[in-house]
């Protein structure tokens, strides 16, 4: 028992004098290095998304190493035009004074702790980080304002020189699974000159349209009291040609929102979209095109791997390839409404098909797809919007035919505006608005007679309040 109680104060003894021996120790290392170093990587968590603080820092920089660095890494800015953007070279240190407070920012690299062989792409690039260094005594300051006021500023410096983008994702079907911190998105600048007011639809549908896009934009709080992930899903549909593209331009112009375009062809499995997903941008139009082609795959597919396994039961075929996209209906429908799409906000997701009813009800139900918006063929209405916008004319003396043969023949937009693609540039002359409108009589007469079941340009737009749907 005595021998116990010896033991133990012998190790609190030695617990407490471990205890002054650091604390002597780090007196004595402030005293030789009294500096704190901070630390902000590139990517945070699991390498999943890139940080938004380290984004903001590196603008911020980039504004203010043009002066007090020496060495600099120029580069012709990714949002198009001439403009050229600088960022501090690697291991490249500046410093700042701040009223004689005095701090230093070094830019550099991580260096990858495993050596791994890369098949077709190469390696990964190195993680970079930025590294901020100031006296101890500086340390309320430093992270009480000074960091906030860098990445107000960096936000601020980014928010004025963003132009929008368009993303396409790289394929990650047969990708090496350790290039975690390559992007999965490519982009390029996003130039589409569309608008709401050239768009070739009747005046209350964009109406609709406009006032409801409006609405989300600026009802963050109302999304956050419900609990509610702030995005909002449109469903287009319609004929090739209607002008589906054409309005997804128009609402990202509208909005100043960039676009992902996802083709899931390229994604190898649900797992992977949800990464696509977790890098997309707030203020965002994710968009996914002809979704009943995809649709169809599926189907296809099940019906394969049916065949397949039945087959591998009797070990005739061996087992199918991992070269092809394994996404599913359900990974599609979580990816639209699932837990993750709460990370991030401000996103609108567009779904675009050819054949509404070929649709799987999944994703046509309420609370996932919002709006439904019919593209519709070429009414007079949108005719007239068109012979404005390519002939710069309000009226004619063969507006009254086109009228009535519009209502008699179904012709999209698309073909009525390549029929009044005129060749003379800007200045077009009476003549050649003739021509142009004598050309799409001709078309127009070419096609064959709508039947009375589909005759819709006399209906009236219905709204369907359960589900949005215009038409």
């Amino acid at each position: 028992m005595e021998r116990l109680e010896s033991f133990g104060k012998l190790a609190e003894w030695g617990s407490s004098a471990l205890s002054i021996i650091f604390s002597a120790s780090t007196y004595v290392w402030r005293r030789i290095y009294p500096y704190i170093e901070i630390t902000f990587t590139e990517y945070a968590g699991e390498h999943l998304k890139r940080s938004e603080a380290y984004a903001a820092i590196d603008a911020y920089l980039g504004d203010l190493c043009r002066d007090t660095a020496v060495r600099i890494k120029a580069m012709t800015s990714n949002e198009g035009g001439d403009n050229v953007v600088f960022s501090m070279d690697d291991n490249e240190e500046i410093a700042v004074d701040l009223d004689g407070v005095k701090v230093w920012w070094l830019a550099s690299k991580s260096v990858p702790r495993v050596t791994s062989i890369y098949f077709g792409r190469g390696p990964p690039e190195d993680p970079r980080y930025y590294r901020l260094a100031f006296h101890h005594r500086h340390r309320d300051f430093v992270v009480g304002q000074y960091i906030n006021f860098v990445l107000s500023k960096g936000k601020q410096i980014a928010a004025d020189q963003r132009k929008k983008k368009l993303y396409t994702n790289k394929s990650t079907i047969g990708w090496n699974p350790y290039e975690q911190r390559e992007t999965l998105w490519s982009h390029v600048p996003f130039e589409h000159r569309a608008k709401f007011e050239t768009l070739a639809m009747e005046e209350s549908k964009k109406r609709d349209i406009l006032e409801d896009l409006d609405r989300f934009r600026s009802n963050r709080d109302y999304y956050r009291k419900l609990g509610k992930p702030w995005k909002r899903g449109y469903l287009l549909y319609g004929p090739p040609g209607t002008g589906k593209s054409t309005m997804i331009a128009a609402m990202a112009n509208h909005l100043g929102y960039d676009i992902y375009d996802l083709e899931l062809t390229a994604v190898k499995d649900n797992t992977d979209m949800r990464k696509l997903l977790i890098e997309t941008k707030d203020k965002c139009i994710i968009v996914i095109e002809d979704v009943d082609y995809m649709l169809d795959l599926w189907n296809r597919r099940k019906k394969v791997i049916e065949a397949q396994i039945e087959a591998e039961k009797a070990a005739l075929v061996p087992k199918a390839s991992d070269e092809e996209s394994k996404v599913t209906l359900p990974g599609l429908l979580n990816f639209i409404d699932g837990l993750w799409t709460s990370c991030g906000g401000e996103r609108i997701i567009v779904l675009t098909t050819n054949h509404y009813e070929s649709l799987d009800p999944a994703l046509k139900r309420r609370g996932r797809m919002d709006i439904h918006v019919e593209m519709s063929y070429c009414s007079y209405e949108a005719f007239k919007i068109l012979a404005k916008n390519y002939l710069n004319i309000d009226g004619h003396q063969l507006f009254r035919k086109i009228k009535r043969l519009l209502a008699e023949n179904e012709v999209t937009p698309a073909e009525v505006a390549e029929a009044l693609m005129h060749k003379s540039g800007d200045d077009v002359d009476t003549q050649e608005v003739r021509k142009c409108l004598e050309n799409l009589i001709g078309i127009l007469k070419s096609k064959d007679s709508k039947s009375s079941s589909s005759k819709i340009s006399k209906r009236r737009r219905v709204i369907d309040k359960s589900v949005g749907v215009l038409y």
